[in-house]
């Protein structure tokens, strides 16, 4: 079962479907066998994603930081406190086998940018949901930037334009990580 990390964020300003397509995903990847590991920081999860990943019988876990406080509903998840940021990061991109970004604040997308990072060399394969152009900078700076400095970029930076494209492209990557 592979294990996906997901970035999404339900505050702050951001796309208004975001919710929606939290669901839609959480829904999707259970039901495909997905084991998803959220990101919890600063009192902000993906709740409406993580609800909707074990109501569909989804296997889903949580790397925090001090401020986890899930609701009843979601008492059975496992979390795991990290307090230092960086080591948070760390471990979450160790723990995964392809990194998820939804449409969702710019804390959601910092902290994307900080566990990828945080490989420093060892390329973990990223897939943003560009829904309403949300990652059309990221998507312009891939094919300007990296395309020229990291060999074979394409298969680690993926765009998708709906939900069931999003799973396509996670699939497409696990698939070439074989």
């Amino acid at each position: 079962m592979a294990v996906i990390g997901i970035f999404a964020s339900d505050k702050g300003p951001g796309d208004p479907e975001r919710a929606s397509l939290m669901s839609q995903t959480g829904t999707l990847f259970a039901r495909r066998g997905a084991q998803l590991l959220c990101l919890w920081e600063n009192g902000v999860g993906p709740l409406p994603l993580m609800t909707a990943a074990k109501t569909a019988g989804g296997a889903v876990s949580v790397l925090a930081d001090a401020d986890v406080a899930l609701p009843p509903t979601l008492s059975d998840v496992s979390v795991r406190v990290v307090e230092e940021r960086e080591a948070r990061h760390a471990l979450f991109a160790e723990e995964t086998q392809v990194l998820v970004a939804l449409p969702g604040s710019l804390a959601s997308t910092s902290a994307l940018f900080g566990s990828w990072a945080s490989r420093q060399g060892r390329a973990k394969p990223v897939v943003m949901l560009n829904r309403h152009r949300a990652f059309e900078v990221v998507k312009g700076f891939a094919g300007d930037v990296l395309s020229h400095s990291v060999a074979g970029y394409d298969r680690y930076v993926q765009f998708a334009d709906s939900v069931e494209d999003l799973w396509n492209k996670v699939s497409w990557v696990l698939e070439q990580k074989r």
